[in-house]
């Protein structure tokens, strides 16, 4: 199960606690503290912590004392402006601390963000808990054709089966070979920081990684995008809704520039005039590769 009794009881009183503060408190953040989402068949997020909200993005930006004589209206205007010119230090000045629970594979990938603070459970101190994750049947894919990183399609039928129990078996006789190896009745038995190496990348860690917004929001451009990993995606889309309630002035044009914006490059925008001038542009007269193309195709055709 996604919580231990324990970690339950642990939120639960959390959330009775209401302190009274001079800081500045984003409502829709407050409603999501220490809350565990759910995610994939084990996995959490929830909040831990967090400073700062829109204001605090607008007040950095100007470097005022206060919110002054500018309106609502006018700190909506100044953060789409901030983000459609691509100035990052003001949404640094926002953080969020959350714990995540998450595969160990997924958990390597998500590490590649290296721009945060993290403090991962400990597998030498600690003995980790019999959970694995095991994909739904239609999250099994085959290996895409299209290029050396992604999923084509789903496995079905005998060849699906096949697979999960692999996934089943080995996960189960890998964790019973740990159990056995740090625990023996007439010997001490074997350190517990290896008799880890033996388990599979599917075992459940957990961690808390505190990130700044501006970080946080170039993660989830990348993994919460249509082409990341399913298993890494899942967790950036339950983060969007928390960011969403966090800072809506914030993740609104956020969603607008960079989820929903595309990057051209020079030649891409030469064809853009070219094509609105209502000339026939093909690949070869781009001046772009075969892939660029099909990129830039795909952006207009989305567009469309």
């Amino acid at each position: 199960m996604p919580l231990s009794p324990e970690q339950a009881k642990e939120i639960a009183e959390q959330r009775t606690q209401v302190f009274q503060t001079r800081r500045a408190v984003s409502p829709g953040m407050e409603e999501h503290l220490y809350t565990a989402y759910p995610v994939l068949d084990h996995g959490f997020v929830r909040v831990i912590d967090y400073m700062g909200d829109d204001a605090a993005i607008c007040q950095a930006a100007r470097v005022s004392y206060g919110k002054g004589t500018k309106s609502v209206q006018n700190d909506e205007g100044l953060i789409r402006y901030l983000m459609r010119h691509w100035h990052s230090t003001p949404f640094e000045m926002c953080e969020i601390k959350l714990h995540v629970k998450l595969p160990v594979f997924v958990a390597r990938q998500w590490i590649r963000h290296r721009t945060a603070n993290v403090n991962e459970y400990s597998a030498r101190y600690s003995i980790l808990d019999r959970e694995f994750y095991i994909p739904e049947p239609d999250a099994l894919a085959a290996q895409t054709v299209v290029n050396n990183q992604g999923r084509g399609e789903a496995l079905s039928g005998a060849e699906a089966e096949r697979v999960l129990r692999y996934l089943r078996d080995d996960a189960a006789r890998c964790y019973d070979h740990y159990e056995e190896m740090i625990s023996s009745d007439d010997q001490q038995g074997l350190a517990r920081e290896l008799a880890r190496m033996n388990l599979p990348a599917n075992i459940y860690t957990q961690w808390y990684w505190k990130v700044d917004l501006h970080n946080l929001l170039h993660f989830l451009r990348l993994r919460a995008d249509a082409h990341a990993q399913y298993e890494i995606r899942v967790y950036a889309d339950e983060i969007c809704k928390i960011v969403a309630d966090w800072v809506p002035f914030a993740f609104s044009a956020f969603e607008d520039y960079r989820m929903g914006g595309a990057t051209l490059s020079s030649k891409a925008l030469d064809c853009v005039r070219r094509l609105i001038k209502g000339e026939d542009v093909t690949q070869a007269s781009s001046g772009m590769s075969a892939g660029e193309w099909r990129e830039f195709r795909n952006v207009l055709d989305q567009s469309a």
